[in-house]
């Protein structure tokens, strides 16, 4: 899912804007920077994760409406337009509050199959997902987090949080993990 934020960034442009204290509490320097346009990477993970998940959360300030970026995320079949090592996308099942998605993901010559539990609530402005339990998962052990979406004055505050962790050991894949935030 690496680059994303920066997708939603750039596609939809960032704006300079002093933002309402978000929700993670910031520091005033962290606070600063997300006001000044940055994209914010915290140590935080997402509730649930594992203490052997590696990850983390990022902040950012993004010149489109709350409406304008939920359509994105929501939008399951483009997210292989979106991420780039996703090659493939496909939507077991959706109904209101839940959609079960195939995802494939394309690392040099290898591909690997994960199935992921969303669960969008509009209301609350939060997208939540989790590997599906009882489907196989050819790379991921865990990979668990949530899309934040809140309205700040005309712009939406993003707030992106992911827990994972891997079949390959935590030195080879901890700065792609970490990459993926931005």
């Amino acid at each position: 899912m690496r680059h994303f934020l920066s997708w939603l960034v750039v596609e939809c442009g960032l704006v300079t804007v002093a933002v309402a204290a978000p929700p993670l509490g910031l520091s005033a320097d962290q606070q600063r920077r997300l006001d000044a346009g940055e994209v914010i990477l915290l140590d935080a993970l997402p509730p649930g994760a594992s203490k052997l998940a590696q990850g983390g959360t990022a902040m950012a300030v993004v010149r489109a409406s709350p409406e304008a970026v939920w359509r994105v995320l929501v939008d399951y079949p483009g997210h292989s337009r979106l991420y780039p090592r996703v090659v493939g996308v496909e939507v077991l099942e959706a109904r209101e509050g839940h959609a079960l998605i195939r995802y494939v993901v394309g690392i040099g010559p290898f591909s690997f199959r994960f199935d992921m539990d969303k669960y969008p609530d509009r209301a609350r402005g939060r997208i939540e997902w989790r590997l599906a339990e009882g489907h196989s998962h050819t790379l991921f052990r865990e990979n668990s987090g949530y899309w934040q979406v809140d309205a700040a004055e005309g712009v939406s505050l993003v707030t992106y949080a992911i827990a994972v962790r891997t079949i390959l050991p935590a030195f080879l894949t901890r700065r792609s993990e970490r990459e993926s935030l931005v």
